[in-house]
């Protein structure tokens, strides 16, 4: 029997290798040793600190129960005495992020509010109903948003939050002044957007410059006297082509606050990959030491850091290679850059994460933390000496670390007691870098889970992660949503499946160029091709039964699933569809052929017809192989009607599928028993079909 011949893998149950802790969150104090950051626990989160020169953990918080309840916006006072945090809502999601989120259908659902607790211990203070807090220099009180406006509360909640001003649009990015005498902010109004200042009821609000344009990421002087920000384009002009790609403009400006008058600095390049950066915190806009300016930009074909003189000038590139730089931090005393990066002395290094350090001032870039590991998130404790960062290994998940602020100084572990006893990590495989090419011919990464013993043919699953801006790694990653996948990953290979994890065109991590391909997505889902030479790929190797190959993947990879299963059931047997989309053309026709205006795209016709033909829906004709549909019914990033559409046409044409419905939660899967279950169906679904175990 097939279930017979995979008996020898070295199985572990699923809820072992389900059960690490995620930290996230990391920060710390702008003066001082004081580090905070959350961790979720099965499901159980909550807030824990540490401060130097031992660093020991304590929990701060508690929250004890798996209530799909997250924990997000944690910040420190300076002086180390206050944590504040947002509980609730879903702040991963596309829409409606700061709504309530009750998968534990809770007859008296949640609020998603502010709460801040002292350091020393005591019971948390409810703000009030919001997020995005920001605590002011002062250490008395914070600033947050409620309903599109900013409020303003006492930190030891002594008295009532209340607002502070009020001015049309939504308002975001506030960035109190260095002395807290003074509130800069964002105020989107839809097609434009102003950078504002406000200073106290009986003073008007000084807007900064405002331009038939969308100003963002305002960014105080050290001074406290000037503002950076960012200027990109406003809406508005004649409709362009829809599948033509195109320069995204921006530009960097300072501006005296008191006059609100501004001068432009830099103007990125008129090229593609001169155009406004997408990756892990957009622009990275800082004002550092030597009254200079860093950034991030795609310029040279690489996300890479910029700086130059507040006064304008040629930018001088930091961080020059072919490598990225990510989860960009300032020192406290904004002489140094520290980021997460994919390069280092080993070959591996571009599918793994270290820990990185640049002065502001000339590119003298050193990789802090070299070797196997992967480390990310990485920030600095207030007195400048000590790094800290989330330090994980192809077998142990993430955890917090430390390590002196210098090269070749040794990591030390702060949070690996929280792993528990019974996870499997001596069972755990260490996934290899395997290279191969598309049909195109572009170079492609993936890691190959591979199982000890078992049949020299064993039946094989494709899986594809979402975003699509994502990468995936040699090891644990510093995503909780990619950490349930690696552990899924694992859970497969125990049961005696190959496991291919193909990191598309789309994704970050190679460059510009392949993160923004030509005819991918809803203009030709080029994309594609990619997921299909990986299954050619696997159904060549020799220690892989070719017609047992299954896929699947969660978000874009469930869209590109349906693509896979629906175009190509011949190389794909099965697949697990996890909330990915259906018809692209559902919420974008009536935009480009009946606009609210006599113009449209000039190729409007052409980009639905593509936009249809890069869809699942359209390739339900030719799919036959079985697939398990999964969604949760509170879904913020994908709709739930994508799956509802896909399910009635596969039902229509008479084609097998299965469903799991999860009731009230969302995109991320806020409780831990809905992982769970959702990881357990899927597992049971491959098993049945490549495995031909039983139900």
């Amino acid at each position: 029997m097939l279930c017979a011949e995979t008996a020898v893998a070295q199985r572990f149950p699923l809820e072992s290798v389900m059960s690490y802790p995620f930290p996230a969150e990391l920060t710390a104090a702008a003066a001082g040793t004081h580090l905070a950051w959350t961790l979720n626990e099965q499901g159980k989160r909550n807030v824990y600190v540490a401060e130097g020169p031992d660093f020991k953990p304590r929990r701060l918080t508690n929250y004890m129960q798996d209530e799909g309840q997250e924990i997000t916006s944690l910040s420190l006072s300076a002086d180390g005495k206050w944590a504040v945090y947002v509980r609730g809502g879903e702040h991963g999601s596309i829409w409606s992020e700061n709504e309530t989120v009750n998968p534990a259908a809770s007859p008296l659902p949640p609020k998603v509010e502010v709460w801040s607790m002292p350091l020393a211990g005591g019971e948390p203070i409810a703000i009030g109903a919001g997020g995005e807090p920001v605590i002011s220099p002062n250490n008395r009180e914070l600033a947050f948003i409620r309903n599109g406006q900013v409020w303003l509360a006492p930190l030891d909640g002594t008295s009532p939050a209340k607002p502070l001003f009020v001015t049309r649009g939504t308002v975001g990015s506030l960035e109190w002044s260095p002395d807290g005498t003074q509130l800069a902010f964002v105020a989107n109004r839809g097609n434009r957007a102003f950078v504002g200042v406000y200073t106290n009821p009986e003073t008007p609000i000084t807007w900064v410059a405002p331009a038939f344009a969308r100003d963002r990421s305002p960014c105080w002087s050290p001074e406290g006297k000037r503002l950076v920000f960012v200027r990109t384009a406003g809406l508005g002009g004649a409709p362009q082509p829809f599948l033509e790609r195109r320069h995204q403009p921006w530009s960097i400006w300072t501006a005296d606050v008191a006059t609100g008058k501004a001068t432009q600095v830099w103007k990125a390049p008129e090229t593609l990959p001169g155009s406004v950066p997408n990756t892990n915190g957009g622009f990275n806009l800082h004002w550092a030491a030597g009254d200079r300016l860093v950034f991030v930009s795609y310029q040279d074909g690489w996300p890479h850091l910029y700086a130059l003189p507040a006064t304008g000038g040629k930018p001088l590139l930091l961080t020059p290679g072919a490598f990225m730089v990510e989860h960009v931090r300032l020192s406290p005393d904004k002489k140094w850059l520290v980021f997460s990066t994919n390069t280092g002395p080993d070959k591996y290094d571009i599918d793994r994460r270290h820990v990185a350090r640049v002065p502001v001032d000339k590119a003298a870039m050193e990789v802090l933390t070299p070797g196997d590991g992967l480390e990310s998130m990485p920030v600095l404790t207030g007195d400048g000496k000590t790094l800290a960062m989330l330090s994980a290994t192809a077998q142990q998940p993430p955890v917090p670390a430390v390590m002196p602020f210098k090269p070749k100084a040794k990591v030390q572990l702060i949070g690996k007691e929280f792993i528990p006893a019974a996870f499997p990590q001596k069972l755990l495989v260490q996934p290899k870098q395997v290279v191969f090419k598309s049909e195109d011919g572009l170079t492609l990464h993936g890691q190959l889970f591979e199982p000890k013993g078992g049949p020299s043919k064993k039946p094989a699953i494709v899986y594809i992660h979402g975003g699509p801006s994502r990468q995936m790694l040699l090891g644990w990653h510093y995503s909780d949503y990619y950490n349930n996948v690696y552990a899924m990953n694992q859970y497969l290979t125990s049961l005696g499946f190959v496991v291919l994890s193909v990191n598309y065109r789309l994704g970050i991590g190679y460059g510009y160029d392949f993160q923004h391909p030509y005819s991918a997505g809803d203009r030709g889902a080029s994309e594609y091709k990619d997921i299909r030479a990986a299954g050619k790929w696997l159904a060549r190797q020799p220690q892989v039964d070719a017609s047992r190959i299954g896929v699947y993947g969660g978000s874009y990879g469930g869209y590109l699933t349906g693509l896979a299963l629906g175009r190509d059931s011949e190389l794909f047997a099965a697949g697990v569809n996890i909330h990915g989309m259906s018809d692209l053309t559902a919420e974008s026709v009536q935009q480009l052929l009946y606009p609210n205006r006599y113009e449209k795209a000039p190729d409007a016709e052409e980009a639905v017809k593509i936009m249809w033909e890069s869809s699942p829906a359209a390739s339900v004709a030719t799919w036959f192989s079985p697939v398990l549909i999964i969604h949760a019914d509170d879904d913020r990033n994908v709709d739930f009607s994508d799956s509802m559409d896909l399910v009635r046409r596969l039902e229509a044409k008479g084609a097998p599928y299965e469903t799991l419905v999860i009731v009230d939660d969302t995109h991320h899967w806020m409780k831990y028993s809905n992982a769970l279950k959702v990881n357990a169906a899927t597992a049971d679904f491959f098993r049945r079909m490549l495995l031909g175990e039983v139900k």
